[in-house]
């Protein structure tokens, strides 16, 4: 195999790394903020719930945890998992990160003083508007560091999806490097994924450079 097509054919991998990077961002960034709600919740039984909920996620390996949501619904209930492995690593990443973004958003909102929901209430702001044009705002602006170091780990993460023998960059680098008996494969994958890195913490830092108010 030339290195051309070594490359093409990992360039493919990426895009597919790719794929899971942003499929997973677009349900965990979300599912956090609700699984948040939930460990904030004056119930005591749905706060405990939720907090158990994260201590699993945050406390069981990943890889174990891809594995379970695609073998699971066929041990336990007889159902055909063809065609459900993309689905699988998807529903697995974003419930995983999902906890670790709860956590986040968690300690950014208890961040903010609670003079600011007193002021909000006084001023005649709704629960709801205090918290998108208030609270918000700064929580996004106090918690991006946090953020950004688990979007660069999700970048890296991508790599296990290998564990459900889905192809993406990881997976092709080590079958191209079995049959070439070539370690040049895994240096290609090395450079991809520090681009990715690189890419992921520039944008980010962009973002906080234009969240910052006193500059």
């Amino acid at each position: 195999m030339s290195f051309s097509t070594m490359l093409a054919s990992m360039g493919m991998g990426m895009l597919r790394s790719c794929l899971i990077f942003f499929l997973t961002l677009l349900f965990a960034l979300p599912l956090g903020m609700g699984v948040m709600f939930l460990r904030r919740s004056g119930n005591p039984v749905i706060r405990n719930i939720t907090k158990i909920y994260i201590a699993i996620m945050r406390g069981t390996p990943l890889m174990l945890q891809l594995l379970m949501w695609y073998f699971g619904p066929y041990y336990l209930f007889g159902m055909s998992i063809r065609g459900y492995r993309l689905p699988a690593i998807i529903i697995g990443f974003s419930v995983n990160y999902s906890a670790y973004f709860a956590e986040i958003y968690r300690g950014g909102i208890e961040s903010i003083d609670h003079g600011q929901y007193e002021a909000a209430e006084i001023l005649g702001y709704t629960k709801a508007q205090t918290f998108f044009k208030i609270i918000l705002p700064q929580v996004i602006k106090v918690i991006l560091p946090s953020v950004t170091n688990e979007v660069i780990t999700l970048v890296k993460d991508t790599s296990l999806a290998f564990t459900l023998a889905y192809n993406e960059m990881f997976s092709l680098a080590k079958q191209i490097a079995a049959s070439q008996t070539s370690f040049t494969p895994f240096i290609i994958a090395g450079v991809f994924y520090f681009i990715a890195n690189y890419v992921v913490a520039f944008v980010m830092e962009r973002i906080e450079k234009a969240l910052d108010y006193y500059h």
